[in-house]
């Protein structure tokens, strides 16, 4: 799996992000590209420490334990697999705000790559720096494939 702390993987997703307009039309789902753009910062935002959630109750982790494995391997993510409450964008966003705020948090986080520590996932527990790193970039393109690029 690739990963966002990879140069050349960070450099494929902006790339990939440049290609991103106001008109992309989605493959799947009810998000518009800008809604899009702004629940990608989310994952983001909970590895910096920028975005604090509430841990999950007792069955939820469990659940979330046996799927952590699906979040960094080698498999695309389906279309139309749930999303969390706290990562759901409904209302209405701006397009070249979000995407500059995605390139901007994306180009934090891919500043990290050295990071020998990161405190443990709210919901998941503790990912290795390897796997901080393949889940932003398996987000990112699950997502950009929604939208076709």
């Amino acid at each position: 799996m690739k990963s966002l702390f990879d140069t050349e993987a960070y450099s494929e997703i902006e790339n990939r992000l440049g290609q991103l307009s106001e008109n992309s039309e989605r493959q799947w789902g009810t998000m518009d590209a800008a809604q899009m753009l702004a629940h990608c910062q989310k994952p983001f935002e909970i590895a910096l420490g920028k975005m604090t959630m509430k841990r999950p109750n007792l069955v939820m982790r469990i659940i979330f334990k046996r799927m952590k494995p699906m979040l960094y391997n080698d498999n695309l993510w389906k279309p139309n697999i749930p999303t969390g409450q706290e990562f759901k964008i409904t209302d209405a966003r701006d397009f070249s705000k979000e995407k500059e705020n995605l390139s901007k948090i994306a180009a934090e986080f891919h500043g990290e790559r050295n990071r020998s520590s990161w405190a443990p996932h709210p919901g998941f527990g503790k990912f290795t720096n390897e796997q901080w790193g393949q889940m932003q970039y398996k987000h990112l393109d699950h997502h950009f494939r929604q939208f076709g690029v």
